[in-house]
């Protein structure tokens, strides 16, 4: 026996904000339409491929600490620095530049309530 993953949960000061900002950096995770979340919900998310989802759930304590665990981004109709400039522009902070060069390395960024997250190279030579 085994298991699939079900949902990915994040801890989050503001789940609806979360949500509507994750919302514009993914574009395989989307809101439901039928998913009536409003601000000052205690959770809230987006809907993903499979029905998996990405749910940010209200806890009442800050972030104090690096991620145990966390999302790489790989750039579909971009290169990587591209991207990384895009979720900059969007609100995220950089914390830590590990390119190196056009061909190897990822960029750490944090979102809005500081959860990092990876911005790898896209896939394929024609980056």
């Amino acid at each position: 026996m085994s298991s699939h993953t079900g949902n990915f949960c994040i801890d989050a000061e503001d789940p609806y904000a979360q949500t509507m900002w994750w919302a514009q950096v993914l574009d395989d995770f989307v809101i439901d339409p039928e998913d009536l979340i409003e601000p000052g919900d205690d959770e809230c998310g987006l809907l993903g491929p499979d029905g998996r989802w990405l749910l940010f759930l209200k806890v009442p304590e800050a972030k104090s600490i690096k991620n145990r665990m966390h999302i790489c981004l790989r750039p579909t109709d971009r290169s990587r620095d591209e991207e990384v400039d895009r979720v900059i522009e969007l609100g995220a902070t950089l914390v830590d530049d590990l390119r190196g060069g056009e061909e190897s390395g990822w960029v750490v960024l944090a979102d809005p309530e500081g959860n990092e997250f990876c911005v790898l190279r896209r896939r394929g030579a024609d980056e």
